[in-house]
């Protein structure tokens, strides 16, 4: 057998042994992907379509039951964005389900979030690598930048709160893996003085960069006892069918691969009880910087920490609306309803007046009295 092997591979031209392996060799080359480590060591290049865009909270209070489903948010505007990958943002690499839906509003004391994303149906209980996740980022230091989750240039060994000062962010980030769809989760009474949730992942977290990332609370100098974490926040899938709620022994709650869409829906205080620069602060009349990442097991495989989706490469302003307008026509409407009250009193006497014209023309000819003597 060695042989014949060895006769088959004599009779080959030299040339065209050469072409083969070029060949081969070009295959190879083609189907290697550059995959850049979470921080990048080349220039970062942000060429955003999305670098006008404006995301509008508007002023509309006592409209959202925070449960993850869309029905409140009907009526309320949209910002579409293409999910690009985070680490290298071009639009031939984009989440290829479709697009990402951003809706935010206030009611003068808390904001709240709509995410919406197209995606076959995809949960493995405990197992939060292997479902969907979302996370947002604001910017809270003036130097911090989107790229590198705040850009500050110290190493995890030298990142503290006073060589990176200036370049914090806020997050939250919402791994679902343990999280029952329709019920809130994030901020509650056991995990007080720390960002964590050990209920359902809704974490509130810090950063300086992608290697100094810090639960509120917590940090390289030790922690305090002052964090809350001030996120609430649910979960839905379109293909979900339940009338009364899911429990945990309802897992996995639907089929995996139905196709539908995915929401999640957030709330925060806009200003938050923060003494150590590890919130945002958000006021009504100006604009936030920030952003909205995914994560999703493409192809039933756990994605991984820098493997998410962006809807910008850059960060958007986030503009919360003054409810003036809003209450101004509503001082107004009083006034308008006695204005139209007065008005239609008005129509009514004249109505009256032509009515008793009338009948006292129709008496007069009867008696026969000229009209000219009336």
């Amino acid at each position: 057998m060695v042989d014949v092997l060895n006769k088959r591979k004599m009779m080959i031209p030299p040339n065209r042994v050469i072409v083969v392996v070029l060949t081969m060799s070009l295959q190879l080359l083609m189907s290697v992907r550059v995959v850049r480590p979470h921080s990048e060591s080349g220039e970062w290049s942000c060429d955003s379509s999305n670098s006008g865009t404006q995301i509008v909270a508007d002023f509309r209070p006592g409209v959202i039951t925070l449960d993850g489903r869309p029905d409140d948010w009907l009526h309320i505007p949209g910002f579409q964005f293409p999910l690009l990958p985070a680490l290298d943002p071009h639009l031939d690499d984009a989440y290829p389900s479709g697009h990402m839906t951003l809706k935010a509003l206030h009611d003068g004391k808390d904001v709240f979030f709509l995410l919406q994303v197209d995606g076959d149906y995809a949960y493995s209980l405990g197992n939060s690598n292997k479902c969907p996740s979302v996370a947002l980022m604001f910017q809270i230091g003036a130097n911090a930048t989107y790229h590198n989750m705040g850009g500050c240039k110290e190493s995890p060994d030298s990142c503290t709160n006073k060589s990176c000062r200036g370049y914090e962010v806020d997050l939250m980030h919402f791994s679902i893996g343990t999280a029952i769809p329709g019920r809130l989760y994030g901020g509650n009474l056991l995990d007080i003085g720390s960002g964590a949730d050990r209920f359902g992942h809704l974490v509130d977290v810090y950063a300086w960069n992608p290697h100094c990332r810090y639960l509120d609370g917590q940090g390289p100098s030790g922690s305090n006892n002052t964090a809350l974490n001030d996120w609430r926040g649910a979960w839905w899938h379109s293909s979900l069918n339940a009338h009364s709620g899911f429990v945990d022994e309802d897992s996995p709650y639907a089929s995996d691969g139905q196709k539908g869409t995915y929401y999640f829906e957030f709330s925060r205080p806009l200003r938050t009880m923060d003494r150590f620069q590890q919130d945002a602060q958000f006021k009504i009349g100006d604009a936030s910087k920030f952003s909205a990442a995914f994560w999703y097991p493409m192809d039933g495989n756990p994605w991984h920490g820098s493997g998410h989706y962006t809807v910008s490469c850059d960060w958007l302003p986030l503009n919360f609306i003054s409810g003036g307008s809003t209450l101004s026509a509503t001082a107004a409407s009083p006034s308008s309803s006695w204005d139209a009250a007065v008005a239609f009193s008005f129509l009514l006497s004249l109505v009256a007046f032509c009515l008793s014209v009338f009948v006292g023309y129709r008496v007069s000819v009867k008696k026969g009295v000229p009209w000219d003597r009336l």
